[in-house]
């Protein structure tokens, strides 16, 4: 992951070309594996074995066609989700978008917050209370006062650690005659443990702040190029939209890889030795033993520490220009404080929040889940008004949405809606 902007891509070298044209969806994918990811994959392998491999297979189009409608609207438009919402809807619609994205986010950030404090705990020994606002205000100064694109680049080898996975899910010797008929005959039960998991997934996997993060790093990278005006962004080729499809379908393919992984690795390790409840990031940890023995512990609190520092100022900028581009206001994560003073506010603010709400203590384990399944609460409405923009002629010209994209879409938000239900109506059971 070379940072959130797509460089210039034109070489006549095919595999150079290729990673230099990677940039916001592989950037938005590494992201998707937070600690929230992490944690809700290990307890649905813990939880339910072998279960829920189907899921990483089955959310793969469904995250890509998503991911891709919104780098769409950044790339043809020249502006983020929120921004064409404001010129074409009833504004109600994005106060309500942006106040959904804006409370679930803070509740992620917290859960994020609290998961890096007890994964440093644990390396440490030093008390989670402690590092919450450690976290919290160190993210929040790199990130208003250094460029996040260097800081990206910085993590990205940190959350490369996820891939230990990996290999501690070959090493563990899964039952792989099971493993293949879970992946590929999917089971669902209706019990409100299975409903709560998958929920959970779904709203880890196909994340609110991943849609308006998408198209706004979309419009970042066009500025980087030199189109600072609207006018100068809007429009896109052929060939830009190829590669935007290609940086997408990267970033979203490794994200579900990590995801098969960690859930066959918690199987095979928690599930078969008995831990179907995982309480303590220990716990958690248990399932790269197989690979790192007493070092387990070291590359899980690595692991989980990396991606909430790659996630949480991607938590906190999705919001910051969601809001900033509801009222109109300078947004960019290269510009001075000064210069967008309230788009930086915005965002503080959110993981300010996020730090206040860890001051309950709640359990980060149990925390990190329902941050979870409240996102795959608050997913569908969302994904109603990306698929409108994306299928508006008057906003998208004759770039909207294709027959596959509708019908992945569509399907997408029905399946989360469906999820929804099923969870509000099993719990209330």
């Amino acid at each position: 992951m070379d940072g959130v902007f797509r460089p210039d891509a034109h070489t006549h070298n095919p595999i150079v070309r290729y990673f230099k044209l990677l940039g916001p969806g592989l950037a938005t994918g590494a992201s998707d594996d937070d600690p929230s990811g992490i944690t809700t994959y290990s307890v649905a392998g813990a939880s339910l074995g072998y279960g829920m491999l189907w899921t990483a297979i089955a959310t793969a189009p469904m995250m890509i066609a998503i991911q891709l409608i919104c780098a769409r609207i950044g790339l043809v438009t020249g502006q983020g989700v929120a921004a064409a919402l404001r010129h074409h809807y009833p504004r109600p619609f994005l106060y309500a978008a942006c106040l959904l994205l804006l409370a679930a986010n803070v509740f992620n950030i917290s859960a994020d917050l609290g998961g890096m404090a007890e994964a440093a705990a644990l390396l440490t020994g030093v008390p989670s209370i402690v590092f919450v606002p450690l976290f919290g205000l160190a993210i929040t100064a790199v990130t208003v006062y250094s460029s996040y694109a260097t800081f990206a680049r910085s993590l990205k080898w940190l959350t490369a650690v996820l891939f230990a996975y990996v290999a501690a899910a070959l090493l563990a010797r899964p039952d792989w005659n099971a493993a293949v008929r879970a992946s590929v005959l999917p089971r669902m039960g209706w019990d409100p443990t299975t409903v709560a998991t998958l929920v959970g997934i779904l709203g880890t996997t196909i994340s609110p702040y991943l849609f308006f993060w998408q198209a706004s790093q979309e419009v970042e990278g066009e500025r980087a190029h030199g189109r600072r005006t609207l006018a100068q962004r809007r429009g896109a080729t052929a060939h830009e939209l190829g590669d935007a499809r290609l940086d997408v379908m990267t970033g979203m393919f490794f994200s579900n890889l990590v995801m098969y992984f960690i859930i066959l690795a918690t199987a095979s390790t928690l599930y078969r030795g008995g831990v179907h409840d995982i309480a303590t990031a220990r716990e958690a940890a248990e399932a790269l033993r197989p690979l790192a023995g007493d070092g387990a512990y070291v590359l899980f609190g690595l692991g989980l520490i990396g991606t909430g520092l790659l996630a949480i100022p991607i938590l906190a900028g999705s919001a910051s220009f969601a809001v900033a581009e509801l009222f109109g206001w300078r947004s960019g994560l290269d510009l001075a404080p000064r210069r967008a003073h309230r788009f930086y506010l915005v965002l503080a603010g959110a993981i300010v929040g996020g730090m206040v709400l860890d001051l309950f203590e709640t359990n980060p384990i149990r925390m990190l889940f329902l941050s979870a399944v409240l996102n795959g609460i608050l997913a569908p409405p969302l994904l109603v008004l990306v698929m409108l923009v994306g299928a508006n002629g008057k906003i998208m010209g004759e770039h909207t949405n294709g027959f596959w994209l509708n019908l992945l879409g569509w399907a997408t938000t029905a399946v989360m809606t469906l999820g929804a239900v099923a969870f509000l109506l099993t719990s209330l059971a």
